[in-house]
């Protein structure tokens, strides 16, 4: 019961970090996860813990292969420029 409860607790505060899960799928998604994980063997943890690893992995090269956004210059400022002498 209390892994049910912060399962869902994690889950709701990872949503809050993601555009694409809300709260409350955020805190269901995480009571899921500590359902599936008590159950889940070591081989089958290793091999979550893998596949995510090498999603990153994967995400971070495709994100380091799109050109940075373009930077707006600042604008110099004007300064007054003085004559030249006469002679």
């Amino acid at each position: 019961m209390l892994s049910k409860i912060l399962g869902g607790l994690v889950g709701a505060q990872a949503a809050d970090h993601t555009d694409k899960v809300g709260g409350a799928s955020g805190a269901l998604l995480g009571v899921v996860a500590a359902t599936v994980l008590r159950r889940a063997s070591l081989p089958l943890l290793i091999a979550l813990t893998a596949g995510g690893y090498l999603l990153k992995k994967q995400s971070d090269k495709e994100e380091a292969k799109k050109p940075a956004p373009a930077r707006k210059r600042a604008a110099k400022p004007r300064t007054a420029r003085a004559k030249p002498a006469a002679t």
